[in-house]
């Protein structure tokens, strides 16, 4: 009877601690995904940013490239590098179309965007350091000539206007 007992707690035990880790990791799983997702979705940013400028200039950036600060650059954790992006600034409405070209600002500092110097002046609040702006990434697409290859022909002399529209009707293009 002990020994069919201890079986049997044996087995619950076992099933709960089974159970436990992968209903966690589980959980953890649909978790992570949902956030990953709500991330991509998420295209427009309000928020504080800064600028860099002459202490960064020349040093190596997050895309392999020196830094200038008289280029319209910037540095986000929210956006992929080389995404183009329109920065307004909220004070006084004016807007700059940058690069994200580096990572940053730090976390911890709660800013969304570090601008460059040229984009900070453009911006008007290179003085004040931070300022509150909105942000929104630029989707690229590229444009070209459409191809119209068609050949105009006049009506043969023996039909009459109505005939010749009747048959580019009635043929299938």
């Amino acid at each position: 009877m002990q020994t069919k007992l201890r079986t049997i707690v044996f087995a619950v035990v076992a099933s709960l601690l089974w159970i436990s880790p992968t209903f966690a990791l589980s959980q953890g799983l649909k978790a992570h995904v949902k956030s990953v997702t709500s991330k991509e979705l998420k295209n427009k940013y309000i928020g504080t940013a800064s600028w860099y400028g002459k202490l960064h200039q020349g040093r190596k950036m997050a895309n392999g490239k020196r830094f200038d600060l008289h280029k319209l650059t910037a540095a986000s954790w929210y956006f992929p590098l080389g995404t183009v992006v329109r920065v307004v600034n909220v004070k006084n409405g004016r807007t700059v179309i940058v690069t994200i070209t580096d990572r940053g600002p730090n976390l911890r500092l709660h800013r969304i965007l570090d601008l460059s110097q040229a984009a900070a002046e453009r911006l008007d609040y290179v003085g004040q350091g931070l300022t509150p702006v909105f942000l929104y990434p630029i989707v690229p697409f590229e444009t070209s000539a459409a191809i119209f290859d068609a050949v105009l022909i006049g009506p043969p002399a023996r039909q009459a206007h109505g005939q010749l529209e009747a048959r580019v009707i009635a043929e299938p293009m």
